[in-house]
């Protein structure tokens, strides 16, 4: 007997979606779209999402990402980036006269929307996210006096609220989904009336990765994950993989990071994904990488299909219309199957 007769050929399950989301596709093409229109520079407060080789081509095209709008010089233009600011840092921008493009994503303004409306009703709000993290930052700075960061199951027991019976929860919209709601549920049991929020906080892009993974993960030796390692969503998505069943699971910014060690033992299955800030030119060279190691049977895993698009920044979307008529959304950008 051969050994193509008793080991299983090598393969990679792809998941679907992956990549992209409505909000970073918004987030990116309006930073493109402004330095088409007004050219560079055109800076970028933080980074516009969370992935280095975004940024990099930015940066070449003429963006100048900066933390703090203190760095912008007086008059200048700048564009918030998809994690959302906070009131403070939009009135910083007002008092240096900067023409401001805002994309942050529509769902998160939806949370910071949902922070605001809980603080005026004068309730104690438990953000459950990433100490540090901007989008946390952002929506803890709607309502300072109001919201206490909660950021893992085990921080419940520090919680203090001044009512028990008004307590309400919200969440960074990029999170893992089991861990939220296991912190949830922990929170439950000290407030026993806490309220949820009108409706999910954590994104859709970020739970339809996060299903997908979990589905073929069983079935892997290995998950590659492709995205930057301050993208929460990309981060997660390891931990899911491994939760889920995976044998091993890492993640990369591109394929040149991918380590020869993790392929001793000779793994048969090799499932990709990527986060939600992240261009499928990058998935593109992993599975390149993988069919050069033997990998060349792909096979998508698909659970989900997005049609989601957000109109662009209104500001952006005025000047371009005004100087001759700009679309009113982004676009959906096609994310290819490889079959071969």
């Amino acid at each position: 007997m051969t050994r193509s007769d008793q080991t299983p050929p090598r393969r990679v399950l792809l998941a679907a979606p992956r990549g992209y989301c409505a909000g970073v596709d918004r987030a990116v093409i309006a930073v493109e779209k402004a330095l088409d229109h007004y050219g560079a520079p055109v800076y970028v407060r933080k980074e516009i999402v969370h992935n280095k080789h975004v940024v990099e081509t930015l940066t070449e095209r003429g963006a100048v990402f900066v933390d703090e709008t203190d760095e912008v010089p007086r008059g200048a233009r700048v564009v918030f980036s998809a994690h959302g600011v906070s009131p403070a840092v939009r009135d910083e921008a007002a008092a240096r006269e900067l023409d401001t493009i805002d994309a942050t994503c529509p769902l998160v303004t939806k949370v910071h929307k949902e922070a605001t409306r809980f603080a005026r009703d004068d309730f104690d709000i438990l953000l459950i996210g990433h100490e540090g993290h901007e989008e946390v930052e952002g929506t803890a700075g709607e309502a300072p006096e109001h919201v206490q960061v909660v950021d893992s199951p085990a921080a419940v027991d520090d919680v203090v609220v001044r009512d028990p019976e008004k307590v309400v929860w919200i969440s960074q919209t990029t999170l893992s989904v089991d861990e939220t709601m296991e912190t949830v549920r922990r929170l439950r049991e000290r407030f026993p009336t806490l309220q949820d929020p009108p409706s999910d906080d954590i994104c859709y892009a970020t739970q339809n990765r996060q299903v997908a993974v979990k589905k073929l993960a069983p079935e892997c030796d290995l998950v590659i994950v492709v995205g930057s390692a301050n993208s929460s969503n990309s981060v997660r998505l390891v931990e899911v993989a491994l939760d889920a069943g995976a044998r091993a699971s890492y993640r990369v910014d591109r394929a040149a990071e991918i380590d020869p060690a993790w392929f001793e033992g000779d793994p048969r299955t090799v499932g990709v994904t990527s986060g939600a800030s992240v261009p499928e030119i990058l998935v593109d060279d992993v599975l390149t990488h993988l069919a050069e190691r033997g990998f060349g049977d792909v096979q998508e895993v698909r659970t989900a299909t997005e049609d989601l698009m957000f109109s662009l920044p209104r500001e952006l979307r005025s000047d371009l219309q005004a100087a001759g008529g700009a679309p009113a959304r982004g676009h959906r950008r096609q994310i290819p199957v490889r079959t071969d």
